[in-house]
């Protein structure tokens, strides 16, 4: 399959240490890639290679079938992003900035500016100097500027920083319609799993620097494990009485207080009734799948053993 982007592994050495080490990411054309990790994983570092801000270590980028080279102009003119926090000219209204942006891009749309500082709710600020903005409005400043030129390939690094809930489900949306409106591949980093997991096709999970997987949604929604979430006031009763009453085997103490039952076959129900027959205290009982937290969880955890 040809990608839109991909890297090949991809390294970045500092003084030494390795930041990232051969990462390998796919994106296909027209899709949303989250790209997730705590912080500190690597997600910056290979933003900035792929936007040529830092130039690798090893390994290769490769945009639109071209391999990415300290010369690659063309390629970069086809794509918007905003890496890290944005930086504007601070004693400049938004509208001066965009219009500054636009010229060095050579780019010229009537209407497209003031069209773009609407969609991202920012037209009552668009005369004021940036230095008078929040920093969530620097932050919609920052994507209106990524996405003004109408670019192929959009490179988001923790986008929805400093904005409320209101503001980032209105990123959310904005970024699915330029997904399948216009046709722009996004690829945004995030810590924020709930926000990925509800935009985003496919998934690249990284970890102290190296890649754990890379993996559709519609996969990690098939492959969900269904199970039971007990709370209660005793595990280790809790336990004994799943194992030797209910005969029940596939279970999973999480912590003091809860407990995952994986075995089919038994209700909430019967469990709750066995529970209160053998007297142990019920706090909370329903039923439940794996979510990507469990998954990225699973994932992260597993490299930490």
């Amino acid at each position: 399959m040809a990608y839109l982007l991909q890297t090949n592994q991809l390294t970045k050495t500092i003084d030494g240490k390795d930041l990232v080490k051969d990462v390998n990411i796919h994106v296909e054309k027209g899709t949303i890639y989250g790209f997730l990790g705590p912080n500190g994983a690597g997600k910056t570092t290979v933003m900035k290679m792929i936007t040529n801000l830092w130039k690798p270590t090893g390994g290769s980028v490769e945009i639109f079938g071209e391999r990415l080279t300290p010369t690659s102009i063309d390629i970069l003119k086809r794509m918007g992003n905003i890496i890290e926090f944005p930086i504007f000219y601070e004693h400049l209204s938004g509208l001066e900035n965009l219009r500054i942006h636009c010229e060095y891009m050579g780019y010229y749309n009537p209407g497209s500016i003031e069209h773009t500082l609407e969609i991202l709710s920012l037209t009552d600020a668009a005369a004021k100097p940036v230095k008078s903005y929040s920093l969530g409005m620097k932050q919609r400043l920052g994507i209106a500027r990524a996405i003004l030129c109408r670019p192929e390939l959009l490179i988001l690094d923790e986008p929805t920083n400093g904005l409320d809930p209101a503001g980032m489900k209105h990123l959310r949306d904005l970024f699915r319609k330029l997904c399948t409106e216009y046709g722009i591949t996004i690829i945004l980093s995030s810590h924020i799993l709930s926000e990925v997991e509800s935009i985003a096709d496919t998934i690249g999970i990284i970890h102290r620097g190296t890649m754990k997987d890379e993996i559709a949604m519609k996969e990690i929604a098939e492959q969900n494990t269904e199970y039971i979430a007990l709370t209660v006031g005793n595990t280790k009763k809790a336990a004994y009485v799943l194992a030797e009453k209910q005969n029940l085997h596939h279970f999973k103490i999480m912590d003091e207080n809860n407990i995952r039952i994986y075995d089919s076959g038994i209700t909430t129900q019967t469990l709750s009734k066995t529970l209160a027959l053998n007297e142990v205290e019920i706090r909370a009982v329903s039923q439940k799948s794996e979510s990507l937290e469990d998954y990225f969880l699973k994932l992260t955890e597993e490299a930490v053993k």
